[in-house]
């Protein structure tokens, strides 16, 4: 199974504790140069660059470089590189929580999960507990809608 991720997730799943899950659920996860990179800024939190200064091995850096693409131009660096990228490799789904990202890559035909769709397959698989991690996730900044959250939470019963 090929799976590229942006940064969104992985920053929230390593806020969580739960960024294991990527590893277990999909074998190897990759992302392209522009995400690793945005996971390595100054500003970002850290334990999000603690863990990317030492990638666990499940995890797979691509150098990429994009041609200009007009259709993407609204997005941030890591999300078009990781949408060209999974695009380029045929990839089995992309991990992408942003709204206009989702919908670019749904246009490319791409299969997108988010964090959220990926702590539900987690804990389908028996792998966390969902209302946990979900309690946890909203004390981020992550936004999730409480018509979201109550579909979630009736499925986990």
């Amino acid at each position: 199974m090929i799976v590229v991720a942006d940064t969104s997730p992985i920053n929230y799943l390593i806020l969580i504790n739960e960024i294991d899950v990527l590893g277990a659920l999909y074998g190897r996860v990759l992302i392209p140069k522009a995400v690793h990179e945005e996971l390595s800024r100054p500003g970002a939190p850290d334990s999000v660059r603690l863990w990317i200064a030492q990638p666990p091995d499940w995890l797979e850096i691509r150098a990429h470089a994009i041609a200009p693409d007009p259709s993407l131009a609204k997005l941030d660096l890591g999300e078009r590189e990781a949408i060209v990228l999974a695009e380029e490799l045929a990839a089995d789904q992309i991990v992408l929580d942003e709204m206009l990202g989702r919908r670019a890559a749904e246009k490319r035909g791409l299969s997108v999960i988010g964090t959220v769709g990926v702590l539900r397959e987690a804990a389908w698989e028996g792998l966390l507990d969902l209302r946990s991690s979900i309690e946890r996730l909203q004390k981020t900044s992550f936004h999730i809608s409480p018509a979201i959250l109550a579909i979630l939470f009736d499925e986990s019963r």
